[in-house]
């Protein structure tokens, strides 16, 4: 995703950039896949305002993204890629053999009608999911899980990304982006490739 700058027409296009999401779906969500979330909005239990000056904001809709990819063996082509309003990285709608559909981080360099997978001893391309004992150390991986089966929680946002360092036994050393590095679960899945959008700011 590029960026688009501005020229100093005005004092508030000055220096002014903003990300260029022309190759986002423009229509509407999967209705299936949304809902509406009820804010308090500054109000409490008997609905006077406890926090001033807190509105709802833009109108929008939550995405259910599947952080778990619990539908291993069965590939799934990419079909478009669109914009969350809750999220800072792109998210992509895949369809499966099955003809369900489902949200999934976006990462980077992954194309439309790319097929990609779940599971064990699975190809290492970008977009596929495996337990990280099947992956080789080096690799770039986001949407780690922390307990094998709860679903991703590490890179996740946009850009970021966790690399592989070492298998050890039952575990594995991750170097996170802070530099950190933790050990987690061998059979925590994580997805190939980093999360798109890396020039979000």
């Amino acid at each position: 995703m590029t960026l688009k700058t501005y020229k100093p027409y005005t004092k508030s296009t000055r220096g002014t950039i903003i990300l260029d999401r022309s190759g986002l779906w423009k229509g509407k969500p999967v209705k299936s896949l949304t809902s509406g979330i009820n804010g308090s909005y500054g109000r409490n239990n008997l609905g006077r305002i406890t926090s001033r000056h807190r509105s709802a904001g833009h109108k929008k809709k939550y995405r259910f993204v599947d952080f778990k990819r619990n539908k291993f063996d069965m590939p799934a082509t990419v079909i478009r890629f669109e914009y969350d309003p809750y999220r800072t990285a792109n998210i992509m709608l895949v369809e499966y053999e099955d003809k369900t559909q489902s949200y999934l981080i976006a990462p980077q360099d992954i194309k439309i009608g790319t097929k990609i997978h779940s599971g064990r001893k699975k190809d290492i391309e970008i977009g596929n999911c495996m337990p990280l004992i099947d992956i080789p150390p080096a690799t770039v991986v986001h949407n780690v899980e922390m307990r094998p089966g709860n679903g991703g929680v590490l890179a996740r946002s946009a850009g970021t990304s966790v690399q592989i360092m070492s298998h050890d036994q039952d575990y594995t050393a991750l170097k996170l982006a802070s530099g950190e590095v933790r050990r987690v679960q061998s059979l925590c899945k994580a997805t190939i490739g980093a999360v798109s959008n890396p020039d979000q700011k």
